[in-house]
């Protein structure tokens, strides 16, 4: 007979939940999806300094030692910057600077600026032999400079001649709408008139660098070394101080691109956004290299990054998310399955996909259990038959660790052919299997045991493939059979538990209360035999579940709020203190995969409206970190607001690139950071996914920089993106595809 759960239950009767509320549904439509296609230069023969492209798609390159364009490249496999032969006689011309002016190419040298465009007629002469700088105006119109003098020409007659008072120019722009070219000094900004030909100064500075005419032609942003500063063209005058508050200060570029101003530096380059924030490009998973010596609009909506190491086109392709879950499903099946699990790609060479392999992990069946449950979500939106066979070969991969080792119910975390043991550096984990071929890692956790029991019950529940079913309701049996059996704990091949498949009341309460082990275990366990009890209707876990809750407090222990969570008290022992030295995110993971039997399996509707009490109390704890997964996860409780534009933008802002590149954002200014606390909380709002390291749900979402092995591995897309959108599918807080 069931025992009363909690005293203060007693007073409550099983009630229907409230009415549920009326979820938002997030409309896919196509949005601008960002990516990079690069092109490394050899740096021993070239010295990049321009770049410009035609109305043809060219992409071309000014280098001291001659023009440059593009060889092969597409996204993640990278092309060169080689020697443009195009035109063998440009060889013998001495190009100073390159620009595309009307959407054709048009260079500058020591004589004359010209063009192979219009037929090759624009040749028109100058008279500065030391020009380095140009830019055009209307009718083929062009202000030169060498830097100490100006000439206006047009069809190789000089309209005027010029020069800065007490200054040097380092860059010209020309205004459309008032038919007037702007030059840029290192201290001072002058412009000159077309018709009138008169040369004035309108400010005065110190350390300018750059410059570009933007918004509609109505101001100068200017770039310094210590950052930007604009200037209203209609008052004439500066507006504001110097803004410093950006990714880096010291700035190279200025240039407006299709309405959006971009700045390079040394380290990276950013755009400003409609909300005065910035979008910031560094490190390889953007630009060859971090310093920035210009950026021109690209062929096809694309920007061109040109750095010291070579080019970064930046590509703003229109997609859905169902477009951008298909490239990643592809990026899975090609290079990240691995005897059927869900595996990361290592040991590549700087990026190279080519040269990586498939690497075993302590959490082959965590990793793969949240793809899994990616693919049966995506079978139960969609019934794909592609959907379902990759959800058989993950269960059956699930469902060898159980089998691959003698220990009977016990997963193992991962198997590999023998032979490969002899390269592992974990080698006591590892135990030969009975099978002659084959090597098995033991000491198995909780968190995998979780997301096998998260996996298995949305099988069991929403595949419709009668094997699949009866196979995951075996291994649910199969693994909470061996838990009861051996009194709460995960037995390991010496008889002995392992370090963290501990869910007995002497362990779990044997941590303060404040400390998050103690409601996580309570909360997981008693989600695993709910979920048991579900599918198998045995009572042995029925009974365990309410005895665990009841006669030892595991269900104040789920209760218990977040707000609580933290470092253990001084009288606590060692265990408890290294256990809650900060916010755990992995427990996050095992939090949220947990929640999906907890909610959805609960014994009755008392237990239900409890347990999304819990749930929305972890949830609010998570808000700051926009984290996708967790907001959709939320979702299955039906809740009045789950945060679903902020899993929207990290499904949209996710990079493409899952290559672990180095990433640096502690040296912004334009980002709040905060000083060091129990959230490990870095910065007052998180940064964009595509800005930050690539990380898997356990990660913490504020880490700023990661240093070291240079492209060196490619994430899975499996359970970082396919999981939360596919949930959101199933639970129709996302749509299909909207035409």
């Amino acid at each position: 007979m069931q025992k009363p759960l909690l005293l203060s239950l007693l007073l409550l009767t099983s009630v229907a939940l409230t009415r549920a509320q009326v979820q938002p549904t997030y409309k896919d439509k196509p949005y601008l999806q960002d990516f990079s296609v690069k092109y490394y230069a050899d740096t021993t023969q070239t010295s990049l300094l321009q770049i410009a492209a035609d109305r043809n798609g060219i992409i071309q390159m000014l280098a001291k030692e001659g023009l440059r364009h593009t060889s092969a490249g597409q996204f993640l496999y990278p092309g060169k910057v080689v020697p443009d032969r195009n035109y063998r006689y440009m060889k013998d011309k001495h190009i100073s600077a390159l620009t595309s002016y009307e959407n054709q190419l048009v260079y500058l040298t020591d004589q004359v600026v010209f063009s192979n465009a219009w037929a090759g007629t624009l040749f028109s002469k100058h008279n500065l032999p030391k020009a380095t700088l140009f830019a055009g105006g209307k009718d083929f119109t062009f202000l030169v400079s060498d830097g100490a003098s100006l000439e206006l020409i047009k069809d190789s007659k000089s309209l005027w001649n010029g020069k800065l008072s007490d200054d040097s120019a380092i860059a010209l722009a020309f205004q459309a709408n008032a038919n007037q070219f702007w030059i840029l000094g290192n201290k001072s900004l002058y412009k000159v008139g077309v018709q009138d030909k008169k040369l004035s100064k309108v400010l005065t500075g110190a350390d300018f660098t750059a410059f570009d005419i933007t918004s509609k032609e109505s101001k100068i942003v200017i770039g310094t070394l210590d950052g930007i500063l604009s200037f209203d063209i209609p008052t004439g005058k500066q507006t504001g101080g110097i803004d410093r508050k950006l990714p880096v200060t010291k700035i190279t570029v200025v240039k407006e691109v299709n309405g959006k101003v971009w700045f390079g530096s040394d380290l990276g380059a950013f755009a400003l956004r409609a909300d005065g924030k910035f979008d910031y490009y560094f490190g390889e998973r953007w630009l060859p290299g971090n310093t920035v010596t210009d950026i021109e609009k690209g062929p096809k909506n694309s920007v061109l990054v040109l750095t010291t190491k070579g080019l970064g086109q930046i590509q703003f392709k229109s997609m859905t998310l169902e477009d951008k879950a298909k490239l990643f499903d592809e990026q899975v099946r090609l290079r990240h399955i691995r005897n059927g699990f869900n595996s990361q790609l290592t040991g590549l060479n700087h990026g190279d996909l080519s040269s990586g392999f498939t690497e075993d992990s302590d959490n082959d069946g965590l990793w793969t259990a949240m793809y899994l449950g990616g693919q049966i979500f995506r079978y139960a939106a969609t019934k794909d038959p592609y959907a379902l066979q990759n959800c058989r070969e993950s269960m059956d991969a699930m469902e060898r660790l159980y089998t691959v080792n003698p220990v009977a119910g016990f997963p193992a975390r991962s198997f590999e052919r023998s032979g490969h043991i002899n390269e592992l550096h974990d080698v006591e984990r590892w135990q030969h299997a009975p099978e002659k071929e084959w090597d098995w890692k033991s000491t198995t956790s909780s968190d995998e045991v979780i997301g096998h029991i998260f996996a298995f019950g949305a099988a069991a529940e929403l595949v419709d493939d009668p094997k699949i079913k009866k196979q995951a309701v075996m291994l649910i049996d199969t693994v909470m059979s061996h838990i009861l059996k051996n009194n709460m704990y995960l037995i390991d091949f010496d008889g002995k538990p392992t370090m963290w498949g501990k869910w007995h009341p002497d362990y779990v309460n044997s941590f303060p209360i404040n400390v998050g082990d103690r409601k996580l275990n309570s909360s997981n366990i008693v989600a695993m035999l709910q979920t048991a009890y579900h599918f198998t209707k045995k009572e042995k876990y029925k009974a365990k579940a309410f005895e665990l809750m009841n006669k030892h407090g595991y269900f104040e222990n789920m209760m218990r709020s977040m707000n609580i969570i933290g470092r253990a008290p001084e009288d606590a022992d060692d265990h408890a203190k290294h256990m809650s030295d900060g916010w755990n995110h992995s427990d996050d993971e095992m939090y949220f995969l947990g929640y999906w039997g907890l909610y959805r399996y609960a014994f009755n509707d008392t237990l239900k409206a409890q347990y999304k009490k819990q749930i929305i109390d972890h949830w609010q704890a998570e808000r700051p970190e926009r984290e996708g997964a967790w907001n959709i996860f939320t979702a299955i409780t039906n809740p009045k607001e789950f945060d679903l534009n902020e899993s929207v933008w990290y499904l949209q802002e996710h990079p493409m690139d899952l290559i672990d590149w180095v990433i640096k954002n502690s040296h912004r200014k334009d980002i709040d950071q905060l000083e060091p606390n129990f959230r490990k909380q870095t910065t007052k709002e998180v940064l964009p996914p595509d800005e930050r390291p690539i990380q898997r749900h356990n990660g913490n979402m504020f880490t700023l920089d990661r240093n070291g092995g240079n492209g060196t591995g490619e994430h899975s897309a499996g359970d970082i993106w396919l999981l939360p959108y596919w949930m959101g599918r199933y639970l129709n807080v996302i749509s299909a595809p909207q035409k």
